[in-house]
């Protein structure tokens, strides 16, 4: 689960991590307002789930609150493309409006999970930015990785021990160490599967300031933050993944013509590689779950036909759990509703799959029946090509 950059400050903030003063804008009126009561000079700053959003223009500078009006009147409601967004971009409905800092240096801080080591890592450099990925490449013995034992947590001798590679001795070194533990504490007791400061910024007056913040969360942890619901921001994700979420259908918009609909994560990212083997093109990755009921059949094959790049939908199936004339009960409606015309290769195998197929061959529609995933693939993108 992603937030906004204002609203991780806003936890941030919460473990006594300090952020600059900033305002939220969702109009050109508000950014004016926000300036004004930030002094006038400040930064605006596109809030999307996405980074690298200096180097696609979505962080501007303004001396003056006129100038916060004309600039955010120019961001708001446009679609702001970044190393991150892919072509399409994310669409700015939300301004963070902050006060401009004197910046003395600069470092980069993130706590994330490595799975391969099943530990908790606390990454640090310093030299943070928007070039931190190319420190990271080119200089990567700038880069300080701790591993976080699970059961003792971050230690303050560790915290010490990252400052002063950050350069925080000193006067400094107490209370960098201190950010630090409380850097872990957000992370952990909010189940953060990432949290990045990227500045951290000290300030010419000595302070220490999250100049951008990042935060996401593990979404099996929803159940312990019943507030996170309001967190999200559904403009910033593809209209059919927030349907399927409502759902609880796991699907992730892709960029091919080839509709898929699977049940079981392993069996559908194997459908995706097979489909990408014989040459196609996959327009979606979804997963109806082994266990899926009628209703939530008709809803993935609603949601795969409002996809207008879908010319053609392959189902693999597996029937454990969930028998085969079901799922072809559950198409068949979908289609009649729909009024679907499109080319269809199916490939079903398990409980009741003698009757699924006849479902499905008696029924009309443009079905192609396959015993075995390769064919299958090989088969809808035949039809396709």
């Amino acid at each position: 689960m992603k937030i906004h950059e204002y609203q991780a400050k806003q936890l941030l903030s919460r473990f006594g991590i300090a952020v600059p003063r900033g305002l939220v804008a969702k109009c050109a009126a508000e950014a004016v307002q926000a300036a004004d009561q930030l002094g006038g000079a400040c930064l605006l700053k596109a809030q999307v789930y996405a980074g690298g959003r200096g180097k696609g223009g979505g962080i501007r500078r303004a001396g003056s609150p006129a100038e916060a009006g004309s600039i955010a009147a120019s961001m708001l409601h446009q679609r702001l493309v970044t190393p991150q967004t892919g072509p399409e971009g994310l669409s700015v409905s939300r301004l963070l409006v902050e006060e401009a800092l004197e910046v003395e240096a600069e470092y980069y801080l993130s706590l994330t999970l490595d799975r391969e080591r099943g530990r908790y890592v606390l990454i640090a450099c310093a030299v943070g930015g928007v070039d931190i990925e190319e420190t990271a490449r080119r200089a990567p013995e700038q880069i300080l990785r701790i591993d976080i034992d699970p059961a003792l947590g971050l230690q303050p001798f560790q915290a010490r021990h990252i400052a002063l590679h950050l350069g925080l001795g000193g006067s400094a070194l107490q209370p960098s160490a201190g950010l630090l533990l409380n850097l872990y504490r957000c992370f952990w007791e909010l189940d953060g599967s990432l949290v990045e400061i990227n500045p951290l910024a000290k300030t010419r007056d000595g302070r220490l300031l999250a100049l951008d913040a990042k935060c996401i969360f593990d979404d099996s942890a929803l159940f312990r933050h019943a507030d996170w619901a309001e967190l999200t921001d559904h403009s910033q994700y593809d209209p059919l993944e927030v349907r399927a979420a409502q759902s609880d259908i796991a699907y992730i918009k892709l960029d091919g013509r080839i509709g898929c609909l699977v049940n079981g994560a392993g069996l559908a990212m194997a459908t995706l590689d097979m489909l990408t083997e014989c040459g196609g093109r996959p327009a979606n990755f979804l997963d109806v779950g082994g266990g899926a009921d009628h209703a939530k059949v008709v809803e993935a094959f609603r949601i795969l036909l409002t996809d207008a790049a879908v010319e053609g939908i392959f189902i693999n199936i597996f029937g454990g759990i969930m028998r085969c004339d079901r799922i072809a009960e559950g198409l068949l409606e979908a289609a009649g509703e729909t009024g679907c015309r499109l080319p269809m290769v199916v490939r079903m195998a398990g409980s009741r799959q003698a009757e699924g197929r006849r479902l499905l061959e008696d029924s009309g529609l443009k079905v192609t029946w396959a015993d075995n995933l390769a064919d299958a693939a090989a088969c809808i993108v035949r039809q396709l090509s």
